[in-house]
């Protein structure tokens, strides 16, 4: 579970340097997920994300560090602790009406999550994937403001690489709305855009939360509503690659 203690992982002083560190020792562990209505299955993989690290090593959107090999052979990362929340922490903790976030707030947001769109696809161009895309695996750099990803062990039986993609778009449906649209609390306020909605708007991985957004938020424009109705259940195509999305995201940019 989310919120249980990841056992497997310590904190740890660095005896040189005196800086604070994560230590993720050898853990395996297999589950199952879905996309639409595909089953796969997902299981940690410390080698791989311990060869991502070193593919990633000094790029500033992702979490830093290295892999040793403990006596018996297991294979150890050493990451260097990051100060500051999580994306989802931070998008929860504001408080402000839809409107004020939408046209002051969630322009340099989307500037942010963008590079970090850039920085999958530089996994991409490196043959790797990051496996399990959610917004609290982006923290956001409380020294420099930069979100970086974290966490990197997941791998699929299945190289699908379109999970990522539709990892991404669950995030950026969540960064548009300030949140999750859920079904059941539009229910609880009774909202007006109720009658309005049909099966085709709701998400096709979360089928409580609403992906046609602009039937809740009229003012955000038809460029960026287009985007999110690719993870809808009512699209016709999805997106292929990360490029065919930072495409889009930056025709909406130049438009506003």
């Amino acid at each position: 579970m989310d919120d249980e203690v990841k056992f497997w992982v310590k904190r740890a002083i660095d005896l040189k340097t005196g800086s604070l560190k994560i230590l993720k020792l050898v853990f395996y562990e297999t589950f199952k997920t879905r996309i639409g209505g595909i089953e796969f299955e997902c299981f940690r993989s410390p080698k791989k994300e311990a060869r991502i690290l070193d593919v990633i090593a000094g790029h500033k959107n992702f979490m830093r560090g290295c892999s040793i090999k403990d006596k018996e052979g297991n294979i150890v990362r050493v990451l260097d602790y990051i100060f500051g929340k999580s994306l989802h922490a931070y998008i929860e903790s504001l408080q402000m009406n839809h409107h004020t976030y939408f046209y002051n707030f969630f322009p340099g947001i989307l500037c942010n999550f963008i590079k970090c769109i850039e920085a999958i696809r530089f996994l991409r161009q490196h043959a790797e994937k990051q496996g399990d895309i959610r917004r609290d695996h982006i923290l956001i750099d409380s020294d420099s403001g930069r979100y970086r990803w974290i966490d990197f062990n997941y791998r699929h039986r299945e190289n699908i690489y379109g999970y990522d993609l539709f990892g991404l778009g669950n995030v950026l449906v969540f960064l548009v709305g300030m949140g999750d649209v859920l079904l059941p609390d539009l229910k609880k306020q009774d909202h007006p855009a109720l009658d309005g909605l049909r099966e085709e708007d709701l998400n096709i991985v979360f089928n409580n939360r609403v992906a046609n957004l602009k039937k809740i938020y009229p003012y955000i424009p038809e460029s960026l509503n287009r985007v999110l109705m690719h993870f809808s259940k009512g699209a016709n195509w999805f997106y292929e690659t990360t490029t065919q999305l930072l495409n889009d995201l930056r025709e909406f940019k130049t438009l506003t």
